[in-house]
């Protein structure tokens, strides 16, 4: 009865280290796969019998089995790619991903990811990623996150200019002018400084607006302004009407005053609603050249897209040939209290199951993990340990084959006793 109880033994020593095989060469075959998690098996010893003899109670091991066949999730290395939208984490989160028609959410760390002919950012598989979405004012849109969709992938409309900014210096040095009636903006003799941005109407159409700065007195100026339609025509203030306003400043070359004012409504005679513009004046006065220091304007034109990335924070961002990038939604990234719960889903995926607990949902950041934009993580599987461990199963599967074989020799031997 032992001996043939150790052939048993044998026998649980070849489908153990037979599985433990099995899943080494799953290690070494996704060495390339993009997010892999290497697995590793653990063994425990089977206590099954017990004998008394002389010295007292004892028990006697039938063998091993398989206890445990556990992923590893440690970080894997980073490969820099040239797609905008691959992307990696750093930390132990995961990317969420829903299949279209299905609530079931799905977690990976492959972070290859493109946008499919309906402008959703999937998976190679077609699941969609997961994401916060923005409104049109660039703002977080509350609740849960949804399937990130690019839906403007053709010509955004054009924004007409609301509001604009001169940041200029006026220079303190230049002498007082006597204000010409009727004003005149090709009367170079009228004004001391001038400067000029482009806006748009509600068409899209550009039109080049220009103020003109006059100094009147000491720490006073006078501004007008003037605009150009499509046609080139000058649309300004009302023949013989005074200055469109004035600026005062301080001693120390400060501006007085909030230095905010409105020009409009301006009809371009083109069809457009008119521009109504609230001009701000950030504006100082001292001993230097008049300059433009910087100007701003928030309007823009239709523009074609021309391309969709992601950026270092996980934020998806429309790009288009106006030179506007639109916020389209925030990568969401899920954590888990216990990794080693999930489930394996095939395709690069996990789901959730009452071991691993629900996943916490967040934004990228120093507790759910960092964002890498133009990378992929690679599979953490260590070829060299791994071939160490395939030596170490290998001679384990021939010391139990070996057993088994003993064992029969055993039995032979003794079935030639009743010879």
């Amino acid at each position: 009865m032992g001996i043939q109880s150790a052939m048993f033994s044998g026998v649980s020593g070849l489908n153990s280290n037979g599985q433990a095989m099995s899943v080494i060469g799953n290690n070494l075959a996704n060495t390339n796969t993009i997010g892999f998690k290497g697995a590793r098996t653990v063994f425990s010893d089977l206590l099954s019998s017990s004998i008394y003899g002389s010295g007292g109670f004892s028990q006697v091991g039938r063998g091993v089995n398989v206890s445990k066949v556990d992923n590893i999730f440690s970080q894997g290395t980073f490969e820099t790619t040239s797609s905008g939208t691959d992307v990696a984490i750093e930390g132990d989160s995961f990317f969420i991903l829903k299949q279209p028609g299905d609530k079931t959410a799905y977690y990976s760390r492959a972070g290859a990811f493109r946008f499919d002919d309906e402008g959703f950012l999937v998976n190679p598989e077609g699941f969609r990623v997961q994401g916060k979405q923005y409104d049109i004012d660039g703002n977080l849109v509350a609740g849960d996150p949804t399937d990130i969709q690019v839906l403007n992938t053709g010509l955004i409309p054009a924004n007409p200019t609301t509001a604009m900014t001169f940041s200029t210096n006026l220079d303190a040095a230049t002498p007082p002018l006597v204000p010409v009636v009727p004003w005149d903006p090709n009367d170079t003799t009228s004004f001391n400084y001038g400067a000029s941005t482009q806006i748009y109407d509600s068409l899209g159409q550009s039109h080049l607006v220009s103020v003109y700065f006059t100094k009147t007195a000491a720490n006073t100026w006078d501004w007008h302004w003037s605009a150009q339609d499509v046609n080139g025509v000058d649309i300004g203030q009302v023949a013989g009407a005074g200055a469109a306003g004035n600026l005062t400043f301080n001693p120390d070359g400060t501006l007085l005053g909030g230095g905010i004012a409105a020009v409009g409504p301006i009809d371009w005679a083109n069809g457009s609603d008119p521009s109504n513009i609230d001009i701000t004046f950030d504006t100082t006065q001292f001993d230097s050249e008049s300059v433009v220091i910087s100007q701003d304007q928030d309007g823009y034109g239709a523009g074609n897209l021309t391309n969709v990335g992601i950026n270092s924070e996980g934020v998806v961002i429309a790009s288009y040939s106006n030179g506007e990038q639109i916020k389209i939604s925030h990568l969401v990234l899920g954590k888990f209290k216990n990794n080693q719960g999930l489930e394996l889903a095939g395709s690069n995926l996990f789901s959730s199951t009452e071991d691993s607990g629900p996943a916490r949902v967040g934004l990228p950041g120093p507790e759910l993990g960092q964002i890498f934009t133009n990378s992929l993580e690679q599979s953490n599987v260590d070829m060299g340990q791994e071939f160490v461990k395939m030596i170490s199963a290998q001679r384990g599967f021939q010391a139990n084959s070996k057993i088994i074989s003993t064992v029969d020799e055993l039995l032979g031997e003794l079935i030639n006793l009743k010879r």
